[in-house]
């Protein structure tokens, strides 16, 4: 099963959630008033969140000569996307991520950490990874569930705070179902959303790979940026943890948040799925190297193939004068 087939299959089921709990709980009406407030402010969200994220992470957007901005307008040719707003922000740690509310708003974002620790064409594998959720408009996919998950969640503390009360037909509730409706509920919500993060990743590498033509470079790429991502911390990231889905693989260092919880897939999963799109000239999948199955090692303890220059340099081209890196 594809990507966009799981996902929207997933959706179906959120929104099928939805509609029991809402009817069970608040009715039609308390279903409807849930599902509004949820709405307006994911819909807020969606015209403003990629600004907000922005600012926080202090992005830079960089000059149409930069070697990454040359880079992802090839990438937008090959992709059939209008070209984004690309920029940079001073971090560490080896990440980047995509935003914007659709392909005519949006920007690919990359770490200085990215373009000082991968190659040339790992941070290639990584921007076409990222022009493709662009492609994919997963922003608005996303938006759409966090209103579903949102509102469910309203009607599990709307049915804590009216204390059981009556049904949407009037009938008095079961104490133990309305407890169980409250609690696993909103449960079930994240954990499907959270199942669309991880399939609309494992989408996003696919038709990444199919912009890039190069899925072995993006495999690289998720095991260098893991393996260093385990060791730096993004300390912007952990002062909003709620942008985290958002990057290519998980900033956060919280230890054990995995499976029906985690907004990524297991790199390794993910690794194997695009070497296995490598096909060698003997038709057989290409071998998983160890280097990429180690993912706490970084696959580059050596000299770097850096195509942009000394980190010093790296902002020299800003658009902005006032860069506070140069």
């Amino acid at each position: 099963m594809n990507g966009t087939m799981k996902t929207f299959i997933l959706m179906a089921a959120i929104t099928a959630l939805f509609g029991w709990v809402g009817s069970a709980i608040g009715g039609y009406n308390g279903m409807m008033m849930a599902l509004i407030f949820a709405g307006g402010m994911n819909f807020w969200n969606y015209f403003n969140s990629d600004k907000s994220v922005l600012r926080h992470y202090k992005a830079q957007e960089v000059h149409t000569t930069h070697d990454l901005y040359k880079m992802v307008a090839e990438l937008c040719v090959r992709a059939n996307l209008p070209m984004p707003k690309v920029c940079i922000i001073d971090n560490a740690q080896p990440n980047a991520f995509a935003t914007g509310r659709n392909p005519n708003h949006a920007a690919v974002v990359a770490s200085t950490g990215l373009l000082q620790k991968l190659s040339y064409d790992e941070i290639r594998g990584v921007m076409a990874h990222e022009l493709a959720h662009i492609k994919n408009r997963d922003t608005l996919t996303m938006t759409f569930t966090a209103s579903i998950a949102g509102a469910i969640s309203m009607l599990g503390n709307f049915l804590m705070f009216s204390g059981g009360g009556s049904g949407g037909d009037g009938r008095a509730r079961n104490p133990f179902i309305s407890l169980l409706v409250m609690m696993l509920a909103p449960l079930a919500a994240s954990i499907v959303q959270m199942a669309i993060s991880r399939a609309r990743e494992f989408e996003a590498d696919r038709v990444g790979s199919d912009i890039s033509g190069q899925p072995r470079a993006l495999a690289s790429a998720l095991a260098n940026i893991s393996g260093n991502a385990e060791l730096i911390t993004n300390a912007k990231a952990e002062q909003n943890p709620a942008s985290a889905h958002m990057f290519i693989i998980n900033p956060l260092h919280f230890g054990g948040m995995s499976g029906l919880f985690s907004t990524h897939p297991r790199t390794e999963d993910r690794i194997e799925k695009l070497l296995a799109m490598e096909v060698t000239p003997s038709g057989a999948p290409a071998h998983i190297p160890s280097s990429m199955t180690n993912i706490g090692a970084s696959p580059h303890d050596g000299a770097q193939d850096d195509v942009f220059g000394n980190p010093s340099d790296m902002f020299g081209d800003s658009k902005t004068d006032d860069n506070p890196w140069k």
